[in-house]
């Protein structure tokens, strides 16, 4: 499935969120563009400054592009990674600017207590790899929010996706 093409005008929504798994509290991880798709999702057992330099560098190496700004909530580790990795970035941190990311962690929350939570941190990263993939495929960007563009990227979708999987 093709993903989106960065630009060095996106913006990126960085945000984590606790998952516990086998009673440990674990930290998924995860960064959205300013269309709402999922870029990068991480498992880690910390939320420190060691764990955010680790999303950040995966982000920048998967994306190839830094952006133009980065949007984060209050949590200082963001800051300390930046001006270690992409120390050119205007960074913004403020409580109600990523709500962006915050709503992308409801389906998959929705998701998780379907599976009645998930079993390891592999089988967790695994999953959200390819549950972000494919949601990613069937949301409409923002700026086709009309009913006709809903409908043409909801078409497109489904005709992608049934080449990627071979239905006929």
């Amino acid at each position: 499935m093709r993903r989106k093409q960065p630009s060095r005008d996106d913006i990126w929504y960085l945000d984590e969120v606790a998952i516990a798994i086998a009673g440990e509290k674990h930290w998924l991880w995860r960064a959205v563009d300013q269309d709402g798709f999922v870029l990068d999702e991480i498992v880690q057992r910390r939320r420190n400054a060691k764990a955010a330099k680790r999303l950040l560098t995966r982000l920048l190496k998967k994306q190839g592009v830094a952006p133009k700004h980065m949007i984060s909530d209050k949590l200082r580790s963001y800051g300390a990674a930046k001006r270690q990795v992409m120390p050119r970035v205007e960074h913004r941190s403020h409580k109600g600017l990523n709500n962006r990311d915050e709503n992308s962690h409801v389906p998959l929350r929705k998701r998780e207590r379907s599976m009645q939570g998930f079993r390891s941190p592999g089988s967790l990263q695994r999953f959200v790899s390819i549950f972000s993939a494919v949601r990613n495929l069937f949301v409409p960007p923002r700026l086709q929010r009309s009913a006709l563009g809903i409908r043409f990227h909801r078409l497109q979708a489904m005709a992608e996706w049934k080449a990627v999987t071979a239905i006929s």
